[in-house]
């Protein structure tokens, strides 16, 4: 065999902003949504550092017509002279230049989100054009750039009387999926920023339909304001929110909690305004202090005795919806997306205050500490009632005790990552899918009936239910803080129901039990649902499927020069003989699979709760709000 040349020549240098191009998902994690959306955050982030900074007071986001997207703040604006060295504007070097920015050191700003100073340059590079306007010194500035490279100087462009940055960007359609920008995503995000920033005032405008749509953030509370929203659709036991800050050396944090008489936790974590979803030090000194401070005091009041086990970390947080905030000078991210902080010095200061604050407050309020630890030495309780139940639903491999469930039929295949599992409506739907499948790598698992809605039970319940132990011990992977995603016994969980209002519930109740109890198995990307059709229409000896009743019209002008057409419409998967369901759902090469994701773990907190919660107020409203986004209602 002969031996490949490997010399100087094959080395490729990627110049300037080449290298984002080249491999965007480096940067912003996807060219998908995600990654769409993450490029409006990162420019959003530099006009909320000016806010930290206290230089900005009001941030304006506009979705305009022609699909671009404006961002405008009244901060000091980019500086606009010439950089040493560099022999152009600080502008052209932020926009264009990776690792440049006011964040690295010097007095520019103390506290940053944007601390990497690859932002703006990214959202240049990944843009098929952009613009931007800078207001300082009584003066206007403008530049413009087409995929990254300046294709004119930064231009003074007459007087006025305001300061701050305008930056206009066009999406790339070469880089992305789509360039469609949704709009309650953005919401989200700027309702965050406004609960984090006390005061701050932030706007939505979407001008790309006939009617503009405005939203507008400003939350005088700050997080307490936030408490409240996530308690919005929940039935607080106490009525105070609990708040407190501390400020050290480099380093203010803020902290607002309040208990619900629910059975799920929302606790959710920021680092510079940055949601860390996976956490970090901050939240683990959270969680640490929470634990041993109400330990602490239950033993101290006499509410565990001396013989009794200790109160869970499980146990002290149910029920809780809290915000953790934390500004600190030099926060140690991991990677650009900034998903988890991991400064050593922030979990030792906020295990500190934490314990020092929680314990005043149970000491200076006993009304509602009483509460409270009624509330934890309850959640005590089920779980102790709870552990012989979840022991009963380990993975097999983990234990001696259980078997796989009897009406699960298995794959040959050892391989988890070539292997999925169907959870079927029904034992009619179910026994279609066992003789339509492929036995080598697809598995099958009938679901009796709608399962236990895990939104409204505490965990013994869950796992005291027949069908969400099969689903539990099928999977392989335990739950909640038993859950480990390395057991997996199947990369690809399809969910399959049937095309009508009852599918649909079944379906959700799946989705909010994977939610609260199995979340790590949606980020990894492993959850799926199955696309089945809802009309087979036939005519000659031609068959055609049709997934939805747009698809089903263009079928039917594409045949209506035919002769003996006839349509069948599928009102469940048990009517489909298995050949039909395999080359319509099942197969691999045809099929049509949506994957689950989490976009916004706060955002999905909050559906869950409207719409699977007890509160029924909110679910009409939510109802009422998107009954015009509905695709498919089964009368």
């Amino acid at each position: 065999m002969k031996e490949l040349d490997y010399t100087a020549k094959d080395i490729t240098i990627l110049e300037g902003l080449e290298a984002v191009r080249k491999r965007p998902s480096m940067y912003i994690g996807s060219t998908g949504p995600r990654g769409l959306h993450h490029l409006i955050y990162e420019v959003i982030d530099n006009s909320i550092d000016e806010a930290l900074a206290g230089y900005c007071k009001k941030i304006e986001v506009y979705l305009l017509s022609d699909g671009s997207v404006r961002v405008v703040d009244d901060g000091r604006g980019i500086p606009v002279e010439n950089v040493p060295n560099y022999g152009c504007t600080a502008v052209e070097i932020v926009l264009t230049k990776l690792h440049a920015g006011a964040k690295f050191g010097g007095s520019g700003y103390k506290v940053a989100g944007g601390l990497h100073g690859v932002g703006l340059s990214v959202v240049n590079a990944l843009s098929e054009w952009l613009e931007v306007e800078v207001r300082r010194d009584n003066k206007k500035y403008r530049q413009r750039f087409e995929r990254g490279e300046p294709v004119s100087p930064l231009k003074e462009c007459g007087f006025i009387n305001s300061r701050g940055t305008t930056i206009t960007f066009l999406p790339d359609s070469l880089i992305f999926e789509e360039t469609h920008i949704n709009e309650e995503i953005v919401c989200q995000r700027l309702k965050e920023m406004a609960f984090l920033n006390k005061g701050l005032y932030l706007t939505l405008i979407d001008q790309r339909l006939k009617e503009e749509k405005r939203y507008e953030f400003c939350f005088n509370g700050g997080i307490i304001d936030f408490v409240k929203h996530l308690n919005a659709n929940k039935d607080p036991i106490h009525e105070k929110v609990i708040y407190f800050e501390s400020q050290a050396k480099d380093m203010h944090l803020e902290v607002a909690m309040q208990y619900n008489d629910g059975y799920l936790e929302s606790i959710y974590s920021f680092a510079n305004d940055i949601n860390t979803q996976e956490g970090g030090t901050h939240l683990s000194g959270f969680k640490a202090a929470l634990t041993r401070t109400i330990n602490d005091y239950t033993r101290a009041k006499g509410f565990l005795k001396e013989k009794e086990e200790n109160l869970s970390g499980e146990d002290t947080r149910e029920g809780l919806a809290a915000i953790i905030s934390i500004k600190l000078k030099n926060p140690q991210f991991e990677g650009q997306t900034k998903t988890k902080l991991g400064n050593t010095e922030a979990r030792s200061f906020v295990e500190a205050v934490v314990s020092t604050k929680l314990r005043e407050f149970l000491e200076e309020n006993p009304n509602e500490a009483r509460l409270i630890v009624s509330k934890i030495l309850n959640a005590t309780r089920a779980r102790q009632a709870a552990r012989k139940a979840r022991e009963l639903v380990r993975r097999k491999s983990f234990l001696e005790t259980t078997t796989l469930p009897g009406k699960l039929a298995d794959c040959a295949c050892q391989d988890p990552s070539k292997a999925e599992i169907f959870l079927v409506e029904g034992d009619s739907a179910g026994g279609s899918a066992k003789q339509a499948r492929d036995r080598h790598f697809q598995a099958i698992l009938p679901l009796k009936g709608k399962i236990l809605n895990v939104e409204k039970a505490r965990i013994n319940k869950i796992l005291s239910s027949q069908e969400i132990q099969a689903i539990i011990t099928a999977l392989g992977t335990g739950v909640n803080e038993d859950f480990n995603l390395s057991s997996a016994r199947y990369h690809k969980a399809i969910i399959m129901t049937d095309a009508d209002v009852d599918g649909a519930h079944i379906r959700a109740l799946i989705l909010t039990f994977f939610y609260r109890y199995m979340q790590p198995l949606i980020e990894a990307g492993f959850v799926y649902i199955a696309q089945p059709p809802l009309y087979r229409l036939q005519y000659d000896q031609t068959v055609r499927y049709a997934y939805s009743e747009k698809e089903m019209s263009e079928l039917l002008k594409e045949v209506d020069q035919k002769k003996g057409i006839t349509i069948q419409r599928y009102k469940g998967l048990g009517e489909m003989n298995p050949t039909q369901l395999w080359e319509t759902t099942m197969d691999p090469k045809r099929r049509t699979l949506l994957k689950v994701t989490i976009e916004d773990a706060i955002m999905a907190d909050e559906i869950f709760s409207i719409l699977m919660g007890d509160k029924v107020e909110p679910r009409r409203e939510f109802i009422q709000r998107h009954a015009k986004d509905v695709r498919f209602l089964d009368i």
